[in-house]
């Protein structure tokens, strides 16, 4: 019989709604629960794609033994990650606090308020290698709530107030000696220590930062463009910051990383040669990744970048996108095996035998393999779990010049034979069972989603872009917004949930939006980012100290509001928010917002606060927060504005637009308005809403009837000009 688990929307959380164990989803019935019954609650965090998530279900969960001790002695609690990241940051805390370390599957036992006093990851069922199985932890911690439950429930409380403390920045360091440095004195030192430590760990060989195992961690690579048109490309440490970030791309590119037939790429790569993957493809990534492509092609200008950037869009929008236009969240990393048993492994989907190759691609085998370093008794060295035994994960290890002469081809009859090569194995591969799609839509990975897509149509000036990028946005604002309280949800599913977005729900979302808006300069996303901040800063701003909670404070069963303090997999909702509020400064000016936040001034001074919020951190480990420091590197300039008057369908305006994006530069804010203010047409209320909130804007109109572009910087505007040529001299 079903547990109550079956009701939920989360496919995560359905996939445990057949076990033994009588799991309950996080809320206060589950909290009441524990509290009537005086046992401690048995937390399990995960999400829907996750490996090893699996293998403990499946050694664990599914489990008869197990699961009667579970429900004897606990109340056992399954969170989805992705659903409720607030609760996951709480608990994570703790778990990478006192071990060291964190990852999913989370377990977390609580006391029935709901205070941690003992954690890990995956645990076994049974003792292995001098490590206790499952059930021997639950037995302990069973006999140790029933005979020092007193003492247990004192540790828990310290842990509460540690983590309270934390979330109020008092970590334990001291502070420095002395006045603090000047804002900019400070800021320059973060980013000088910051270039430093990423230059000294980078991998010159693999590229990337560190060993194994390896992340896709974009806002490295975000820090090191915007270092690039900081310092200014033709200069050495430009170049340097360039050149660190376009390798890391290039060899995740070539690795098993990338999914070379199908496109995107997968969560990390076990080796440091981005060979060996954790297979799982999340949508955040290929938002974030294309992104740093996109910018890689404008630093560079090598069309390779941008070829890499068109692959994770079609592989988005062919096999991550709804119907109704919202982005699903990911794909899993195991998929049932193809021949023998009827199971699930990782990587299935993606692996060939040489046996496999021979049958699809007949004499064509010899050149594909010595391209895709395809070998008879497979080509994986790094196999501890043994999964990936005779299989091959295709990566490139030369380039195509290379194979073309060894097989003595024209590069074009290679070029046309690999490509060929390619589509008959994606037919094939067609054929095999896929992974589980999680088709969660989430507001926040639809944002980051509409940023890169945004910025697609910007440098590729492909318009399918700017379209699947308005298609979320509208599936958004129709599914996962009330437009009578303001309020963002979380996700949709079957339906929206009844859970409410977090700050990273609006960060991201307002960001995406103020992209959408500078790539189509349709006005309502403009107006829609506007309305989203204010909501934001009345539900998580943090009058005394600055900066946004992860978590709204109306929520009984979060024990404290932390602020993300790390830019990893997702930037931290800080660092994207001081980006959003200074963006929306140059754009639109003073706040007009009625939120609780409008004491605490103008977007400039509310970036500001959220910038010094996390000052200890990002003085201290500027690496742990580079999203951070780019917009740090805003909060000191000027603001740079390029305003394009005229219509943004017309020939002449898109082609000044594109010179806009031609060239990784210093981050400008671009606004559109369509003609004299006395002259408009359908659009009027709305260019009068823009010109109410700079009103210097009425000036600007086309000169002699063309599209016109007026730069503005340093409080100066220069001369208009209508010719892109004038424009690009501009820029610089």
């Amino acid at each position: 019989m079903p547990n109550a688990l079956a009701a939920e929307k989360s496919p995560y959380l359905r996939q445990h709604a057949d076990h033994p164990v009588a799991w309950l989803p996080w809320g206060e019935a589950a909290l009441a629960k524990a509290r009537a019954e005086q046992k401690p609650i048995f937390l399990s965090i995960g999400y829907s794609t996750c490996h090893w998530c699996h293998v403990m279900a499946h050694e664990s969960f599914e489990d008869a033994g197990a699961a009667e001790i579970l429900n004897r002695d606990f109340v056992p609690v399954k969170v989805d990650r992705e659903e409720r990241p607030d609760v996951d940051r709480v608990y994570m805390t703790y778990v990478q606090q006192t071990t060291g370390h964190g990852g999913w599957p989370l377990s977390a036992w609580l006391t029935p308020d709901g205070k941690p006093f003992y954690a890990g990851t995956y645990f076994p069922k049974d003792d292995r290698s001098g490590r206790p199985g499952f059930t021997s932890v639950l037995n302990a911690i069973a006999r140790h709530w029933r005979e020092q439950r007193a003492k247990i429930e004192t540790g828990a409380a310290e842990i509460v107030a540690t983590l309270q403390r934390h979330a109020a920045g008092g970590d334990g360091s001291e502070a420095p000696a002395g006045e603090p440095l000047p804002l900019h004195e400070a800021a320059g030192e973060a980013f000088e220590k910051c270039f430093q430590y990423f230059h000294e760990v980078h991998d010159a060989q693999w590229g990337g930062f560190g060993g194994a195992p390896k992340f896709p961690r974009a806002s490295v690579l975000n820090f090191l463009f915007r270092t690039a048109a900081l310092q200014g490309g033709s200069t050495e440490l430009g170049q340097e910051a360039v050149n660190l970030a376009a390798h890391t791309l290039q060899r995740m590119a070539e690795g098993g990383l990338h999914d070379q037939l199908g496109g995107g790429f997968h969560r990390y790569s076990v080796d440091e040669q981005w060979h060996v993957p954790h297979f799982e493809k999340m949508l955040y990534d290929q938002a974030q990744i294309a992104l740093n492509c996109l910018e890689a092609r404008q630093a560079t200008g090598r069309e390779v970048f941008a070829w890499l950037a068109r692959d994770i869009f079609d592989y988005v929008r062919r096999d991550l996108t709804s119907p109704s236009g919202g982005f699903y969240s990911a794909e899993d990393a195991d998929s049932l095996l193809v021949h023998g048993k009827p199971e699930h492994a990782e990587g299935a989907f993606y692996v060939w035998t040489k046996a496999e190759l021979e049958t699809v691609l007949g004499a064509d085998t010899a050149f594909f393999c010595a391209h895709f370093d395809a070998k008879p008794d497979g080509n994986v060295a790094h196999d501890p779990q043994g999964e990936f035994t005779g299989k091959n994960i295709l990566r490139q290890r030369r380039s195509l010049a290379v194979t073309a002469a060894e097989f003595q081809l024209a590069l074009p009859d290679a070029e046309e034979k690999l490509l060929a090569s390619l589509e008959k194995l994606r037919v094939a591969r067609a054929q095999r069972p896929r992974p589980h799609l999680d088709d969660k839509i989430i507001t926040a990975w639809n944002g980051f989603m509409i940023s890169a897509l945004a910025k697609g149509a910007q440098v590729l000036g492909e318009a399918d872009c700017l379209r699947a990028a308005t298609g979320a946005a509208e599936f958004i604002q129709r599914e996962l917004h009330d437009a009578k309280t303001g309020l963002l949800y979380r996700s949709w599913r079957e339906g929206r949930s009844n859970i409410t977005g977090f700050a990273e729900d609006y960060a991201a979302l307002i960001a995406g939006l103020l992209d959408l808006y500078e790539a189509g300069f349709d006005l309502r996303w403009l107006q829609w980012a506007e309305q989203l901040q204010g909501k934001m800063d009345e539900l998580f701003w943090d009058a005394e100290r600055g900066g946004y909670f992860n978590s709204r404070a109306d929520d009984p069963t979060v024990i404290v509001r932390l602020k993300e303090d790390y830019d990893g997999a997702e930037p931290a909702p800080n660092s994207v928010a001081a980006m959003n509020l200074l963006r929306l400064d140059w754009m639109i000016g003073a706040d007009r917002g009625e939120g609780a936040a409008a004491s605490d001034g103008s977007y400039t001074t509310r970036a500001r606060r959220t910038i010094g919020a996390l000052r200890p951190q990002w003085s201290r480990a500027p690496h742990a927060l580079p999203q951070m420091l780019c917009a740090l590197e805003l909060a000191l300039a000027a603001p740079r504005t390029v305003v394009l008057a005229g219509d943004p369908a017309s020939a002449d305006f898109r082609a000044l637009a594109a010179v806009l994006h031609e060239q990784l530069g210093p981050r400008r804010a671009l606004l559109c308005v369509e003609g004299p203010f006395d002259k408009l047409r359908s659009g009027a209320a709305g260019q009068r809403w823009l010109a109410e909130r700079k009103p210097y804007l009425a000036e600007m109109k086309p000169v002699g009837g063309r599209a016109t572009a007026y730069v503005c910087e340093n409080f100066t505007c220069h001369a208009p000009v209508t010719d892109p040529a004038e424009l690009r001299a501009l820029l610089g």
